[in-house]
C-alpha cells in the first residue's frame, strides 16, 4: 500500500495542506541536496583524490567521495532552508520543495544538519581528520559566510562565498595525503576564480529575478556593463592559472593541450559577452562554464592515469 504524507504549510497567514506520496517525498529530499551542484563538487573532489601523490585504499576512497557528496548536499539543504523566503520570489527557484510547500522548513533544516554532522564524523573516523576539518570548513563557509552573511549584503557574495565550492579537490587531496599542499591550493584557486564568471553569466540573464528578491548580485547593483567587464577580468585570470598543474608537475602535455583549447574558447566567450548587448552569449557562457570545469578536471585525471600507466610499464621492463 502506498503511504501518503500530509503536512501544513503557512503561506502569508493561510495554511495550505499538501499531501504527497512517499516516493515524491524521497524525490523532494533529494532535490534539497542540489544534485546538479553536488555532481561537480563530487567530481572535483574525486579528481583531487586521484591526482594526489599518495594512494588510498579503494574502499576508503569511496568513503571519502561519499562524505564530500553528503557534506555538499547537507550544505545545499541548509541553504534552501535559509533562502526559502527569497526562493519563493524567484522564477528559477520558486518550485523548490520548501517554497512549493512540499517539505516543511524544520524538516529540511534537520535533514541538512544531520547529514552535515554525519559526513564530517565519518570522514574523520574512516579517512583522516585533516580532510574532515576541511569538509567542515567548506560546509560552514557555505552556510554561515556565503548564505547567511554575504549573499543578501554584498555583490561580492559570489567572489568571497565561492571559496566554499573550491574546497572539494583540496579535501580529496587531504583524504589521500593527510596534508594541505601547494598543489591542492592551486586546484582550490582554479575553482575560486572560475566561480565568478560562472555565476555572473547566470545573473546577467536572471538579473530581474535577483532584483525582485532583493539579492544584490553584481548586475543588480553595478549594472550589466560592469558585470560583463568583471567576467572578462576573472576569466583572464583563470585561464593562465589553469596551467598551474603543469608548472607544479601534477600534469603534463595532454592536460596542457586540453586546457589551452577550452581556455581559449572560454576567454573568447568572455570577450563576446563584453561586446554583446543581449544575453544570448551569457547563457552560452554559463552552460559552457560547467563543461569547462568538468573537462579541466577530467583532463587532470586522464593525464595522471596515463602517467601512472607509463611509469608502471617502464618499471616492468626493467
Amino acid at each position: 500500500m502506498e503511504v501518503v504524507w500530509s503536512m501544513s504549510v503557512k503561506t502569508k497567514g493561510a495554511v495550505q495542506r499538501v499531501a504527497q506520496p512517499a516516493d515524491s517525498r524521497v524525490s523532494d529530499f533529494l532535490v534539497l541536496l542540489k544534485p546538479r551542484v553536488m555532481s561537480l563538487v563530487v567530481f572535483t573532489g574525486f579528481a583531487g583524490l586521484v591526482v594526489a601523490p599518495d594512494g588510498l585504499h579503494p574502499f576508503l576512497a569511496a568513503v571519502a567521495v561519499l562524505c564530500i557528496a553528503v557534506g555538499a548536499g547537507a550544505a545545499g539543504a541548509i541553504n534552501m532552508w535559509y533562502d526559502r523566503d527569497i526562493d519563493a520570489l524567484m522564477e528559477r527557484t520558486r518550485k523548490r520543495p520548501i517554497p512549493a510547500g512540499r517539505v516543511a522548513p524544520d524538516e529540511a533544516l534537520a535533514f541538512g544538519v544531520t547529514l552535515g554532522l554525519f559526513s564530517v564524523m565519518l570522514m574523520g573516523v574512516a579517512v583522516n581528520w585533516t580532510a574532515a576539518a576541511l569538509l567542515a570548513l567548506a560546509n560552514g563557509f557555505y552556510v554561515f559566510v556565503y548564505t547567511v552573511w554575504l549573499k543578501r549584503r554584498t555583490p561580492q557574495n559570489i567572489v568571497i562565498g565561492g571559496a566554499a565550492g573550491a574546497f572539494p579537490p583540496m579535501i580529496g587531496w587531504a583524504a589521500a595525503t593527510g596534508v594541505v599542499s601547494l598543489e591542492s591550493i592551486a586546484l582550490f584557486l582554479i575553482i575560486f576564480l572560475w566561480t565568478p564568471p560562472h555565476f555572473w553569466a547566470l545573473s546577467l540573464y536572471r538579473a530581474g529575478d535577483y532584483a525582485k528578491a532583493g539579492v544584490p548580485m553584481l548586475p543588480v547593483v553595478a549594472g550589466k556593463a560592469e558585470t560583463r567587464r568583471q567576467i572578462l577580468i576573472y576569466t583572464s585570470l583563470l585561464v593562465p592559472l589553469s596551467f598551474a598543474p603543469v608548472v607544479l608537475g601534477m600534469a603534463g602535455i595532454a592536460y596542457g593541450a586540453a586546457v589551452a583549447a577550452i581556455g581559449a574558447y572560454f576567454l573568447l566567450l568572455a570577450v563576446r559577452v563584453l561586446r554583446e548587448r543581449g544575453d544570448r552569449t551569457a547563457r552560452r557562457m554559463f552552460r559552457f562554464s560547467i563543461l569547462y570545469l568538468f573537462v579541466l578536471f577530467a583532463a587532470l585525471i586522464v593525464d595522471r592515469a596515463s602517467a601512472t600507466t607509463v611509469a608502471q610499464l617502464a618499471g616492468g621492463l626493467r
